[in-house]
C-alpha cells in the first residue's frame, strides 16, 4: 500500500475539503483563503474579519461563491426549506521517518501513510440548520526512532500505541438556531480564532474537533462605532489515552470566547481578544466557574489554584489595505497571568508568545483573481529571557491541569506545540482557486525543553512546492515536503550523545468531488 501510494502521488498533498451554501466556510479549505485573498482584492465585504472562524457562507456574496464554484450548489429546494449534498473528500498523507504536519483536524502525527474521507448532507427548515458531515481516519502508525523520552505529563504523545489507528469521528457537523446575526448551536467543528495563516495561538484545526456549544455572531454585527463578530463556546476536550502515568483519566470542560472588534473610523482594521479556561470534570463548580470568562485577568482577583483551573489569552491585530492588496498582522498572547497590573508593567515578557505576519499580492492580469502571492509568517512561543528570574513553564503546559491545553493527544493552538518557533515564507501563483507555489521553513522544535535538558536545538529545515487544481467537478490538492531535521529529538549537547540529523519526506494528497 505505502509503495503504491508513494508512486502515486510524490509532489501532492490535500489541504482542503469543500462546504455547502448557507452552511459555513470550513476552517483551512482552498475555499477559505480565496475568499481571504478576494478581500485583499476588494471583491469581498471588507468588514469580514477572518479572525473568527469558520465563516458562516451567508456573509459571503453567493455570486462570488457560485461564480467561481468555491460551494457546491448541489441542493433542492428555496431559501427557507432546503436539502443538499457536501462534497466527498478524501486526504491522504506520507511521512517517511517521523510525525510531521499540523492544521489538518482528525489526522494524526504519524510515520508512514494515512487518510481520511468525509462526506455529508446538509438541511435547513426556516431558522434550524443541521449540517452532518463525520469524518474517518486510518494510520499504518508505523514505529520510528524516539530518541528522547523527557517530557512532563502534557497530553502530546510521540506515537498513539503500537497498533494501526482508526477513528470515526463527528467531524464538521453541527446543528445551529440561526436568529438574524446571531446562531445558537451544538457543534464538532474545527474552530480558527486570530488572524495567523499557520499558527494560531488559542484556537486552530491542528487538533481533532471537540463537541461544543456555540454563541455566536453569524455576520458582522453594527454597532454605531463599527462592527463586531464574537463567539462564546462550552465544550468538551478529551484525552488521547496514552498519556503519561500519573495524569488524570478525565475529560476536561473548557469556557472560551474571542472578540473581534472593527472600528468605522479606520476601514479594514481589526482588534480582538481571545481568552480560554480549562479544568478537569470532576472538580467542583458553581454557575460562575461554568462561565469565568468575564473575571478579571489579575491573578491577585481569581482563584485558579483554589478551583484547579488554568487560563490563556491574547490580544491580535489584522489590518486588511485593499488598495494595497496587502495585510499585516500579529497575535500576542500570555499563559500564566501577571499577579497585578504593576507585575505585567514590570515584565510583560513574562510567558508571552507571538505570531507576526503579512500577505501581498501583485496582479499579473486585468482581473484581480489571477496574482501572485507573497507572505511571511513568524511564530515564537519559547521563554523570553525573563526564565532566568521566574520560569513560566512550556506554553500549553501548567500544573493544575496535566494535559495541558489539548484534545485527543494534539495541541488545541498552534501546531508547533509548547516552546516551539517557526518561520515560513511562502511564494504562490493563483488564478481563481488554481494555486501553484513554494515555500521555505524553519521549524525550531520545543526550545524551552532543549533549555531544560542541556542539549542542543532540535531544528528543521523544510523546503516545499504545492499545487491546488480544478477540473469539472473535481479538485485536486497537493504538497511535496523535503525537511532536514537536525539534532533529531534534540540528540547532542552536554549530556555527551551524537549529532543525529535525519531526512522525512512529507507527502499529502487529495481529491474532492463536488455534485
Amino acid at each position: 500500500m505505502e509503495r503504491f501510494f508513494i508512486r502515486f502521488c510524490v509532489g501532492f498533498t490535500l489541504i482542503i475539503s469543500y462546504p455547502c451554501y448557507a452552511q459555513s466556510i470550513q476552517v483551512g479549505s482552498v475555499a477559505e483563503d480565496f475568499l481571504r485573498r478576494g478581500q485583499l482584492s476588494g471583491e469581498v465585504d471588507s468588514n469580514i474579519s477572518f479572525t473568527v472562524r469558520p465563516i458562516p457562507a451567508l456573509t459571503i456574496s453567493e455570486s462570488i461563491l457560485t461564480g467561481h464554484d468555491t460551494i457546491s450548489t448541489a441542493y433542492w429546494g428555496g431559501d427557507k426549506i432546503r436539502f443538499g449534498l457536501l462534497p466527498v473528500s478524501i486526504q491522504q498523507q506520507y511521512n517517511s521517518h517521523h510525525p510531521y504536519g499540523w492544521n489538518d483536524g482528525l489526522m494524526m502525527p504519524a510515520k508512514g501513510y494515512q487518510s481520511m474521507f468525509s462526506a455529508g448532507v446538509f438541511a435547513k427548515f426556516y431558522f434550524l440548520s443541521i449540517q452532518i458531515r463525520p469524518e474517518f481516519v486510518y494510520a499504518a502508525n508505523n514505529s520510528f526512532q524516539e530518541v528522547s523520552t523527557v517530557g512532563g505529563p502534557t497530553d502530546l504523545p510521540n506515537r498513539f500505541g503500537d497498533k494501526a489507528y482508526k477513528k470515526l469521528a463527528w467531524g464538521q457537523s453541527n446543528i445551529k438556531l440561526n436568529l438574524g446575526p446571531i446562531a445558537v448551536g451544538l457543534s464538532n467543528e474545527n474552530l480558527w480564532w486570530g488572524p495567523g495563516m499557520r499558527n494560531s495561538l488559542l484556537m486552530s484545526n491542528t487538533a481533532p474537533g471537540f463537541k461544543h456549544l456555540s454563541l455566536n455572531t453569524a455576520k458582522p454585527v453594527a454597532i454605531g462605532i463599527g462592527n463586531i463578530e464574537a463567539q462564546i463556546v462550552a465544550g468538551k476536550l478529551e484525552g488521547s489515552g496514552f498519556t503519561a502515568a500519573g495524569t488524570p483519566d478525565d475529560w476536561r470542560y473548557l469556557s472560551a470566547m474571542v472578540v473581534s472588534y472593527n472600528p468605522k473610523w479606520v476601514p479594514g482594521l481589526f482588534v480582538g481578544l481571545t481568552r480560554s479556561f480549562q479544568q478537569y470534570s470532576k472538580e467542583e463548580r458553581n454557575f460562575s466557574d461554568y462561565f469565568p470568562l468575564f473575571q478579571s485577568f489579575q491573578k491577585k482577583n481569581t482563584k485558579e489554584d483554589e478551583v484547579e483551573r488554568d487560563q490563556l489569552t491574547s490580544v491580535f491585530l489584522r489590518w486588511m489595505m485593499a488598495k494595497s492588496k496587502a495585510e499585516v498582522y500579529f497575535e500576542y498572547g500570555l499563559n500564566d497571568h501577571s499577579y497585578n497590573i504593576r507585575d505585567f508593567l514590570l515584565a510583560p515578557e513574562h510567558s508571552r508568545a507571538y505570531t507576526i505576519g503579512f500577505r501581498k499580492l501583485v496582479p499579473l492580469a486585468k482581473r484581480d483573481w489571477d496574482h501572485l502571492s507573497i507572505s511571511f509568517e513568524l511564530t515564537h512561543m519559547e521563554q523570553s529571557i525573563d526564565r532566568t528570574i521566574r520560569e513560566a513553564g512550556e506554553w500549553y503546559t501548567h500544573g493544575q491541569v496535566l494535559h495541558g491545553y489539548t484534545n485527543r493527544g494534539q495541541a488545541l493552538g498552534a501546531g508547533i506545540g509548547p516552546g516551539g518557533n517557526f518561520q515560513s515564507l511562502n511564494v504562490s501563483w493563483y488564478k481563481g482557486l488554481k494555486r501553484i507555489g513554494i515555500q521555505i521553513e524553519r521549524y525550531e522544535h520545543n526550545g524551552d525543553l532543549a533549555n531544560s535538558m542541556g542539549r542542543g536545538q532540535w531544528v528543521d529545515f523544510v523546503m516545499g512546492t504545492g499545487i491546488d487544481w480544478t477540473y469539472k467537478k473535481f479538485l485536486l490538492s497537493g504538497k511535496l515536503q523535503g525537511i532536514e531535521s537536525n539534532n533529531y529529538q534534540w540528540n547532542t549537547g552536554k549530556g555527551g550523545t551524537t549529532e543525529l540529523n535525519v531526512f522525512n519526506l512529507n507527502i499529502q494528497l487529495g481529491l474532492t468531488y463536488r455534485f
